[in-house]
């Protein structure tokens, strides 16, 4: 087996709405509806999101909101990044800071969701 990429993951919320207005209104997300199913698009990769535990079968075992922690990689200047959220209202909890990626060391800045789920908005140097 040869594992290439994270095709999507799934996002449990307690308020769609306020989920929405994180991810589309502040990140930049595209929100699309597939049927019955709430996405968030950017760049190839996909969030799917849940609007109570296990909605769609098969679900993880304990599905609950707030409970992820991940990284998004953007392209541009970090600084003029965290500026732009905090202008947008975003609570930056953390940043910039250096870390380290897959691809070497980047800056990061950190933020919770309206679930707290830890998002991290990264840049590679």
């Amino acid at each position: 087996m040869k594992l290439m990429n994270l095709d999507h993951m799934v996002l449990t919320t307690g308020n769609l709405e306020k989920c929405l207005g994180f991810y589309e209104g502040l990140l930049g997300m595209r929100h699309e509806i597939n049927g019955t199913k709430h996405v968030l698009k950017f760049g190839s990769q996909q969030i799917n999101i849940h609007t109570r535990p296990g909605e769609f079968q098969l679900a993880a075992t304990n599905p609950t909101a707030g409970t992820l922690d991940f990284c998004l990689i953007a392209d541009g200047d970090i600084y003029e990044m965290k500026k732009e959220l905090e202008e947008a209202g975003a609570e930056i909890i953390a940043g910039v800071v250096e870390r380290n990626g897959v691809h070497g060391k980047m800056d990061s800045i950190y933020m919770y969701d309206p679930d707290g789920n830890l998002v991290e908005v990264a840049v590679y140097r």
